[in-house]
């Protein structure tokens, strides 16, 4: 896994040298003679936007986990749906005798029978809020009334069913949103057996499971921004949702204890760019820090200086001057620099190989 470190003007010399960059042990700001022995060449002082990123692996995955859990007072299974159906509010979920339970969207499940004469509550609310959402209802306030009576008479006609304004346990079931079915546990022909799990889901909405490696947790945030790379190549953005408190050791075919992880969840600003790519193998690409507009040069341009710090080679023909400078952001082969008698469209002098 390649990491790319956010590096401050606390570097040491040893960092110049390992990217190729020079040492001068002098003071800036005299013309000084062309090293000899060194070959070198020039490059442009530029005004450009930088970042650095840490690099991690990642799959493709569906937000949310839901079982689907039937109530009711049984019946014979006559219709159940394939892995990866999608089901949208009020859509039939699986059928019993023939007889479609349908998805309504809430946060909770149903728990009593909807009738004239129950009390108020939040489970009425939310059958209310979905008949006002197909349209058979204009309020939805949580107390169940005449209107919502109505309402649900409105929506049997509509589906088919018996006209009774009641709605019994069983009959729907609720869940956050649209789901995508994951697993099927029973057999069309079998008894539904109420309170035992029938299927399993997740959300219709595409995220990226993430694996940090415990030593690289300090680089990654909630809200970070992230470029994804799908597996053909295309490159999405995105943003860190969360990284999870608890660590995962992964084991080894040798029992052996392997790579201490964090699992964390990243959020697609497309959510279904990634929608028919469940499971798929990615690459992550979190920015740590952005600069923009700031002048820049090749890392291999800065020198050590003799008093601390960096100056880079000015040159203007065969004068070559050095600068003291500050850095900033390092991004890839470029760094942030600022300082004095440095201004864009400069000479800066690298080596030549």
């Amino acid at each position: 896994m390649r990491r790319r470190t956010f590096v401050t003007t606390a570097a040491t010399a040893v960092a110049v040298a390992a990217t190729g960059g020079w040492f001068a042990w002098r003071r800036p700001g005299g013309a000084t003679p062309a090293a000899a022995g060194v070959p070198t060449t020039t490059a442009k002082v530029t005004k450009i936007d930088l970042s650095n990123s840490t690099l991690v692996s990642g799959a493709l995955g569906y937000r949310g986990d839901y079982t689907i859990v039937p109530r009711g007072e049984g019946g014979t299974l006559t219709a159940l749906p394939d892995p990866g159906k999608v089901i949208n509010r009020n859509e039939p979920v699986y059928e019993v005798d023939n007889k479609p339970v349908r998805l309504f969207y809430a946060d909770r499940p149903a728990f009593r029978p909807f009738a004239a004469g129950m009390t108020a509550g939040p489970d009425v609310r939310a059958l209310e809020e979905n008949l006002k959402a197909l349209g058979y209802l204009s309020t939805a306030d949580a107390t169940f009334s005449s209107a919502t009576t109505t309402a649900i008479k409105r929506w049997q006609r509509a589906t088919g069913q018996t006209i009774n304004g009641r709605i019994d346990p069983g009959e729907v079931i609720f869940q956050p949103g649209p789901i995508r079915i994951n697993t099927v546990t029973g057999k069309v022909g079998s008894d539904l057996h109420p309170g035992e799990p029938l299927l399993t889901a997740t959300s219709t909405t595409a995220v990226v499971t993430i694996t940090v490696p415990a030593g690289q947790t300090y680089l990654v945030h909630a809200g970070d921004t992230v470029t994804v790379t799908l597996p053909d190549q295309r490159k999405v953005t995105g943003k860190v949702l969360y990284l999870s408190p608890v660590a995962d050791q992964a084991q080894q075919d040798n029992g052996r204890d392997g790579q201490v992880t964090v699992p964390g969840i990243v959020t697609l600003d497309d959510p279904q760019v990634g929608s028919n790519l469940d499971r798929a193998p990615v690459q992550v690409a979190i920015t740590a820090a952005t600069v923009t507009g700031v002048l820049a040069v090749p890392v291999t341009a800065l020198v050590a200086l003799a008093g601390g710090g960096y100056g880079v080679y000015k040159r203007n023909g065969a004068q070559r001057t050095l600068l003291g400078v500050t850095t900033g952001l390092f991004s890839d082969t470029m760094v942030e620099v600022r300082g004095d008698g440095l201004q864009e469209g400069d000479d800066v002098e690298v080596p030549s190989s």
